[in-house]
């Protein structure tokens, strides 16, 4: 793909400065605060106790690759990403935007690929979520709620999304286990996100602030994981966390602290628009 277009500045380190304010852009709302914030703090928490050698990487889902990140469309974005995902042995998650192509490209493309995916969609009303788990099922490992974009006020009023409890949560749950399904919650990121999970008990939860993407409050993902993660885990079967991961030292704080998922999301873009190997974007 031709770089001309694309929105990120390809900086030395990825750290949140070289795009402060860029929305739409690979930046972050309050001259990139959060997304600085998740970068930093890995440098500076100590590595936890918890004994994790089994932690895996993954591809975090994004979207709206033409708009964020100046890719030429977004089909070729989903396929360009997801295949080389699956040929370089990268767990791939995908998730959903406006319009609803941008969910049905990346089933298609992970459908493509003869691979299984995370598929997270937004907390809309409960019929039009379960409808889009029926689009992925055949090729979703696991569906989860991305409760975190509630904060993304425009897309709020434009598609309807609603702040879930843990009576619509359970409800999710519910029908996905029927289907052999595992369950996330992601976007877990306040003090009142931790009662959802001790409520609901998902198979999965996922530490996030939306790659400091939200209108949220001030704080990294690290933080938040090194003082919760203990509670969390009681309460979830798996605990994963994205935001502001670089190198492989921020991989290993994160399974530390319990993650045995590790999820990337700007370094991976930037891979595939430089041709750099997905298997060297953690150093």
């Amino acid at each position: 793909m031709e770089t001309s277009n694309f929105k990120c500045h390809f900086c030395d380190e990825c750290d949140g400065f070289g795009c402060i304010g860029e929305m739409p852009g690979m930046g972050g709302p309050h001259q990139s605060r959060n997304f600085i914030h998740n970068c930093d703090a890995w440098k500076n928490i100590a590595e936890g106790s918890f004994k994790n050698n089994q932690a895996v990487l993954r591809l975090a889902p994004m979207t709206g690759a033409v708009e964020n990140a100046g890719y030429a469309d977004e089909k070729s974005f989903y396929f360009d990403m997801i295949s080389r995902c699956a040929h370089e042995g990268i767990k791939v998650t995908i998730g959903d935007g406006t319009p609803d192509t941008k969910l049905l490209y990346g089933i298609e493309a992970v459908r493509a690929s003869g691979i299984k995916a995370s598929v997270f969609v937004k907390p809309y009303p409960d019929e039009k979520i379960l409808e889009r788990f029926e689009w992925a099922h055949d090729i979703a490992e696991l569906g989860g709620i991305d409760i975190d974009s509630y904060s993304i006020i425009t897309m709020r009023n434009l598609v309807h999304l609603e702040k879930k409890n843990s009576d619509n949560l359970l409800k999710i749950k519910d029908v996905l286990s029927k289907k052999g399904i595992p369950f996330a919650i992601k976007g877990i990121f306040l003090e009142e996100d931790i009662e959802l999970v001790q409520k609901v008990k998902p198979d999965v939860v996922y530490v996030s602030n939306h790659g400091g993407r939200v209108d949220t409050r001030e704080g990294s993902t690290a933080e938040f994981l090194a003082s919760h993660y203990k509670t969390l885990l009681s309460n979830a079967g798996e605990l994963w966390v994205d935001g502001g991961i670089r190198k492989l030292s921020d991989f290993n704080k994160a399974a530390s602290y319990g993650a045995s998922s590790v999820l990337v999301g700007r370094p991976f873009i930037t891979a595939l628009c430089s041709g750099k190997p997905f298997t060297e974007i953690l150093r």
